[in-house]
């Protein structure tokens, strides 16, 4: 795209470990300044094969149109490979990998949509997981997350049997499982970055109350978080051309400064 150098780079051996760093130029007539830091943008699809990274690349391609240096991260999914701990790993080791770029790490924001906005709040919290847990003791920790809708409730959403019972397909096990408690972004609060969960007004794929109920839960615990509604539905969030989107950008340039 016009403004914007793209390069695909692997962090694993696996087809499905890869990234899509969007570089941003300064020349680009959205932003003739760059912005300090970097976007990661993990996308949803409720955790399977068939949802993969092209659901992140148009928000990769606005944010680096707009002085953004992007990161568009893709992963094994249930159905590929991914499913515990397949995929908490993938996310690690991904986000783990721009530390070994040329990149300013002065910031780093997660957005994550929906399944995504899971994976982004879990990732947040890495550093507090005990050494058994995949991704303990991360390299890279972001500084902020942008949570879309996201399924913030395992144990509710596994309740709800939401998507197929995507969660149950996704983790297996049982909820007491300590899988759960270490993937559960509601039971792993507080986490070091300021969360935004936004969601759709109009969402009825992931119910908007998970995201009131994590921020009420992690503020509970001390956490820095906050929720925002926007309109639009569940897809509004991930589509350039909404209102829905664009707050989701405003809060990625204010985290990065």
């Amino acid at each position: 795209m016009p403004g914007a150098a793209v390069q695909r780079i692997s962090y694993g051996s696996d087809p499905q470990q890869y990234g899509e760093l969007y570089r941003a130029a300064a020349s680009s007539q959205a932003a003739p300044l760059l912005r300090p830091g970097v976007a990661v943008i993990v996308h949803g699809g409720y955790w399977r094969a068939r949802y993969g990274a092209e659901l992140g690349r148009p928000l990769a391609e606005d944010l680096a149109a707009h002085g953004v240096t992007s990161w568009n991260l893709e992963y094994r999914r249930a159905g590929n490979g991914g499913g515990w701990p397949e995929t908490f790993e993938d996310i690690a080791a991904g986000i783990d990998a721009l530390a070994a770029l040329d990149l300013d790490l002065s910031a780093v924001v997660l957005i994550g949509h929906s399944a995504g906005g899971q994976l982004a709040l879990w990732a947040a919290g890495r550093s507090a997981l005990p050494p058994e847990a995949p991704g303990a003791q991360p390299e890279v920790m972001p500084t902020a997350v942008v949570s879309q809708s996201g399924v913030l409730d395992l144990v509710a959403a596994r309740e709800l049997r939401l998507s197929d019972d995507a969660v149950l397909n996704f983790l297996g096990a049982s909820p007491d499982d300590p899988r759960y408690h270490w993937a559960d972004p509601r039971q792993r609060v507080p986490v070091s970055a300021t969360v935004w969960a936004v969601y759709g007004e109009a969402d009825e794929t992931v119910p908007p109350h998970f995201s009131t109920d994590y921020v009420s839960t992690a503020l509970a615990a001390g956490g820095r978080a906050a929720a925002l509604a926007v309109p639009g539905d569940h897809y509004a969030l991930i589509d350039p051309s909404t209102e829905a989107w664009r707050s989701c950008r405003e809060l990625v340039f204010h985290e990065l400064g």
